[in-house]
């Protein structure tokens, strides 16, 4: 292990780290009010929109967020329409995690008890009322554990933004194994990258799950 070598190039992947982060967690957040949109949508019930957003759902989870990525970064020119690499990275982070968010969120939503919805409903609450004071303040605590898998999982995901030639962690560590074929110490440094970033995520979930009481009703 060479570590003149992994110090000389900490900065690279301090850069990147950067990179990795802002348009993750971008990604992430957008997901977050995607999947919620599409969850309400779902439990309203709301006509042609649901079926739509199904579809949105089935197309996103069973098609891998590379395919997507080069759908947007090399097909959309085809058709007249060029995004940016880091556009095509959040777009792309968006649309594959939007699914997942969304069925993590509706799945806590429908296990808040009906009989609570029912009390509302006869306490003279309107159906927004509910939602916003009963049913998601209570559909928080079951969710996020499945919201935070789903940060973790779209933070790993971020690996392939490489491929739409962004000059991410996984960039980097290819780049200098192409470079040096210092293969230990470049993979080395990528995998305390991701534990760095992903380990204190784990860690506040944690935390915000005994905190909520998750678990308990």
């Amino acid at each position: 292990m060479d570590f003149n070598f992994i110090k000389e190039n900490l900065d690279l992947y301090y850069k990147a780290a950067i990179l990795t982060l802002r348009l993750g967690f971008t990604g992430i957040i957008l997901s977050f009010f995607t999947g919620l949109f599409c969850a309400l949508i779902t439990y309203w019930k709301v006509p042609v929109i649901k079926k739509i957003i199904a579809v949105y759902i089935e197309i996103s989870r069973n098609t891998p967020l590379l395919i997507q990525l080069f759908f947007l970064y090399f097909a959309l020119p085809k058709l007249g329409i060029k995004l940016s690499s880091e556009a095509c990275a959040i777009i792309g982070l968006t649309f594959l995690g939007g699914s997942y968010m969304a069925e993590s969120i509706r799945s806590a939503i429908e296990s808040v008890s009906k009989n609570q919805i029912e009390s509302g409903l006869c306490l003279g609450l309107s159906k927004i009322q509910i939602l916003f004071y009963l049913i998601l303040p209570q559909a928080l605590r079951f969710c996020i554990p499945g919201i935070v898998a789903n940060i973790i999982f779209l933070l790993k995901e971020t690996s392939l933004f490489s491929a739409v030639a962004l000059a991410d962690l996984m960039f980097v560590a290819k780049d200098l194994i192409g470079l040096y074929y210092k293969t230990e110490e470049a993979l080395f440094l990528l995998v305390i990258a991701y534990f760095i970033i992903l380990l204190p995520i784990s860690l506040l979930a944690h935390f915000l799950e005994k905190r909520l009481d998750y678990g308990r009703v």
